[in-house]
């Protein structure tokens, strides 16, 4: 033994389990149990003397709460406005102590630096061991060299507890990170559906649950698929159409009794043949024995109690809820009554003392005459419990610890729960009841009819499990080949009925078959349901789905996804086992299922209409502005202005495209797009050059008739700033969208900016005016051409024909000669589009030698081609309705198109009357 103590804190999961693992720990240790308060007033520190293992140890016994850290995105990420929910699957997420439970942080930090060892009694499952490694986190960032170790317990009896304390473990840190695992995919996944369809549907339509405008249409990986039980039940039942059907029934009436005899065919559909076959058996109805079977049945009692019957059999028996079920029995295990109630195991170790749990019980008023049969040898009644094939390698079935006939402080619901357990466990060592069971088989003009009997021989476990029947009737005795006319020979009628919504009991089933959520947090998917409105559940403890749930799970069965369904949330609780027992690693698992997960959400945007259309059926529509069309959009780059959330690509309600932040208004950073744009999406190509990243490439559409030829309709482009073509697009084109009807009155605009473009970019590209390289359009000489000057002579005996481009399509311009009055016998050329209505006077192209598709009229004038080009984005206004200004340019509208229509006076369709020079002359 040795001589110096070692100093050691143990930590709980509850302050009530350490305040009871300190009573039960101190009564060996002799010396009594000092008691001070921790920084935190609900978590007391316990402190006594004990041996472990010959070791002489000051141990110090405190709590957490449960968890002690919580998983979140970082503080950039948290705000719904500050991202796009897609990038919520690669956003970076950390794990922290919450501002309300510091005060316990403290309080671990402080006894673990004056400590040398650590000891972890929290629950022995899975949660339970990511807690003690969150507790191991804190205490070794106080002291790093301590020595941790592992209580594995699952009553708080003394037996448990000594034997706890005196086999000491290592946590297993692979049960923690299934845990891990598991926490991130649910905080990915049910954020971003949880944002996506709150965001999509909450504005858009007239919701009556609650706080309207504080509602949230949540998601979780678990709770969905709970909900698709329900409404696919729902659906089974709405769908089902009657069906009209006959039998055959008879009954004979003896002097031992009665028999019914059922039809072997059980029923028909069809009339004329169950007709038929009626009136066969009442011309010939005498009836046959033809076999009779006496057969000895068992009934057995059930498997030991894991959490999943638990809550099933509290549900069937009491109608007690699955959380008021598990906060009972959690109530009952703190205080040592019943062991951990949160376990899959249904079947009981070699090692585990069942008589002495039933020698607990012989004294009770109610079962106690029972537990007394079970321990006499002579009475044949004890049985060693099956074996229900599940085993958590953790903690034992649910059994009673310690003895009661009732406590003061308990409830009706205490009582129960209490009774079930106890009344369980001593069914599940009894031996089966047994029966005698008869079966009789008659022929009636040929129709066999069968009627059945059981008579009970010993009830043997069922005295004390109340909760079972083994009911029967004893049918009189027949022998083989006796005949008898039946009392009663009738055809009756019934209808097919749909099955019954499912039970609260039934929905645990689906969800343990399907392995959806774990025993221990079931109930809570049930209770979300429940709580966001999905789901309502009646008296009757059966569960139907409300307007809201059942549109939901429409809206994504309409997309394809089976979202609703089990399998991909099944899949997942198996990866979580495969990283528990170390055949998968947690970050495999997370790369694997948030990417598929990922998949899913990126198509469940796309097809985001499917949706609406399903809540439409049971919602009327808002006049609110929709969040998630307009004021959302898919992320783009980090915001370079307030560093505090995305940018993303958004169209306002006139159809402009522009990338802007997501904070606004509190931030107003935004890029403006080309106004040419039809079609914009975000690819997942990542510039290499922008900062600060990632700056994601988008794929552009532009329309054709509102950019130069030499431009390509579709661009990959860079909103960063290193995108040129994006650049000059914008300079052409203008920003925001086309409004042909101001332009066509007019209404000039802002000038666009100058092009930003560097040097050595003009020296490569080709000027966009008049297609030479070596200088940019800003740049361009032949915008600035002096009409005094000579011209050089075009080519071809100077005419076009068909080297002239339309510039307004690109496409090819057709000569014409004018047959009009004041212009007869003049050429001009004229797009051969329908659609587009580019015209010019051929002695307008020779006069001032601007080259291909110019736009310039006759006159004076040095008017920036680049007003031109933006469609008559220019500081100058026109008056009226004229398609010439005064220095002799064409006048075009907002989308590039010129005017149409001429002068009144002359017939010049370069211009209108308001700027014609032969009015000047009239004048005079």
């Amino acid at each position: 033994m040795s001589g110096r103590a070692i100093r050691v804190l143990n930590v709980a999961e509850k302050p009530s389990v350490a305040k009871s693992v300190s009573e039960i720990l101190s009564r060996r240790g002799g010396g009594g149990m000092r008691v001070r308060n921790g920084r935190s007033r609900y978590n007391r520190v316990f402190e006594f003397e004990y041996m472990i293992r010959n070791q002489r140890c000051s141990m110090v016994v405190t709590s957490v709460t449960g968890h002690l850290m919580e998983l979140d995105f970082d503080e950039r990420y948290k705000r719904w406005a500050s991202c796009d929910p897609a990038t919520l699957y690669q956003a970076p997420v950390r794990k922290f102590v919450p501002q309300d439970k510091l005060d316990i942080k403290t309080t671990l930090e402080e006894e673990a630096r004056k400590c040398e060892w650590l000891v972890l009694w929290l629950d022995c499952d899975r949660e339970g061991e990511n807690i003690a490694f969150e507790v191991i986190e804190v205490c070794t960032g106080a002291k790093n060299n301590l020595n941790i170790y592992r209580a594995h317990f699952s009553a708080l009896i003394e037996r448990e507890i000594h034997e706890a304390a005196q086999n000491l473990v290592r946590p297993n840190k692979l049960f923690a990170d299934a845990v891990d695992a598991r926490q991130e995919i649910d905080l990915r996944i049910g954020a971003s559906f949880t944002r996506f369809q709150t965001m999509l549907l909450k504005d858009a339509f007239i919701i009556d649950f609650g706080e309207e405008r504080n509602l949230v249409l949540s998601y979780g990986p678990c709770q969905f698929p709970t909900l698709g039980f329900i409404v696919e039940r729902y659906w089974e039942i709405q769908a089902h159409e009657p069906e009209e059907f006959w039998t055959i029934n008879c009954s004979h009436t003896s002097e031992d009794g009665t028999a019914s005899f059922t039809w072997i065919r059980g029923h028909l559909f069809d009339y004329a043949s169950a007709i038929v076959i009626y009136e066969m058996c009442t011309e010939e109805p005498t009836a046959t024995v033809i076999n009779v079977k006496n057969n000895e049945k068992l009934k057995y009692p059930p498997y030991p109690l894991n959490t999943i019957e638990l809550q099933k059999r509290a549900s069937r028996y009491f109608r007690m809820s699955s959380e008021q079920t598990m906060k009972v029995a959690e109530e009952l295990y703190q205080a040592g009554f019943i062991s951990y109630p949160r376990t899959e195991t249904d079947n009981f170790s070699p090692n585990t003392d069942l008589t002495g749990i039933v020698r607990d019980q012989a004294e009770h008023p109610a079962w106690g005459p029972y537990a007394q049969r079970l321990l006499d040898p002579d009475a044949r009644l004890w049985r060693n419990p099956s074996n229900g094939g599940h085993d958590d390698k953790a903690h034992p079935p649910i059994h009673p610890t310690k003895f009661s006939t009732g406590e003061s402080n308990w409830t009706q619901d205490h009582s129960k729960l209490y009774e079930l357990v106890v009344r369980h466990f001593l069914a599940c060592v009894s031996q089966p009841a047994v029966g005698a069971e008869t079966t009789v088989e008659i022929d009636i003009a040929g129709e066999q009819f069968h009627a059945n009997g059981r008579a009970i021989i010993a009830k043997n476990y069922l005295d004390v499990y109340r909760f079972d029947s083994w009911g029967g009737s004893l049918l009189p005795t027949y022998t083989v080949g006796q005949q008898f006319i039946p009392t009663s020979l009738t055809l009756d009628s019934g209808v097919t009925r749909p099955p019954p919504l499912l039970s609260e009991a039934d929905l645990l089933s689906c969800m343990d078959k399907a392995g959806i959520g774990t025993d221990a947090t079931m109930h809570d998917h049930i209770k979300k349901l429940l709580d966001r409105c999905y789901a309502t559940k009646d008296t009757n403890t059966r569960f139907s789905p409300t307007n809201l749930g059942e549109a939901l799970v429409m809206g994504y069965d309409d997309m394809g996804y089976e979202l609703w369904k089990p399998y991909l949330r099944s899949m997942m609780e198996a990866d979580m086992r495969a990283v528990s027992m170390g055949t998968k690693t947690k970050s495999q698992v997370l790369e694997a299922c948030l990417q598929q997960m990922k998949a899913c959400f990126l198509d469940a945007k796309v097809n985001k209409a499917k949706l609406l259309d399903a809540m439409q059926v049971f919602f009327q529509r808002s006049n609110r502005p929709q969040g998630g069309d307009v004021n959302q959009g898919a992320a783009v780059r980090p915001c370079g202005a307030c560093c505090e959330s995305d940018m993303a690509l958004r169209r306002t309600p006139n159809g402009a495209f522009m990338v802007g932040c997501m904070r606004y208004p509190l931030c107003r950073n935004v890029v403006w797009l080309p106004g040419s744009i039809s079609e914009a999406s975000i690819t997942t190509n990542i510039c290499p050059t922008c900062t600060p990243g990632p700056v994601f490439m988008i794929q552009f559409k532009f329309r054709r008739l509102e950019i130069p030829p030499n431009y390509d309709v579709d661009h990959l482009g860079c909103i960063g700033g290193c995108d040129t073509i994006l650049r000059e697009l914008t300079e052409i084109c203008g920003r925001g969208p086309r409004n042909n009807a101001g332009a066509g009155r007019g209404q000039g605009a802002t000038e666009a900016p100058r092009s930003t473009t560097s040097g050595t970019h003009s020296r490569l590209l080709s000027c966009t005016n008049c297609n030479q390289t070596g200088h940019s359009f800003d740049d361009c000489p032949s915008r600035f051409v002096d009409p005094r000057a000579p011209q050089p002579t075009p080519r071809n005996n100077g005419r076009y024909s068909d080297q002239l481009p339309c510039r307004q399509c690109g496409g090819p311009c057709v000569q014409r000669t004018a047959n009009t009055e004041n212009n007869r016998g003049r050429k001009f050329y004229k797009c051969q589009s329908e659609d587009c209505g580019f015209f010019i006077w051929e002695d307008n192209i020779l006069d001032n030698g601007l080259g291909r598709g110019s736009g310039r009229a006759r006159g004076r004038g040095t008017r920036s081609a680049a007003a031109a080009r933006n469609g008559g984005h220019g500081r100058g206004r026109a008056r009226g309705r004229s398609s010439a200004n005064s220095d002799g340019f064409v006048f075009v509208t907002a989308t590039g198109e010129p005017v149409s229509g001429r002068c009144y006076i002359c017939g010049d369709p370069s211009h209108f009357a308001n700027t014609c020079p032969e009015r000047t002359r009239l004048v005079v």
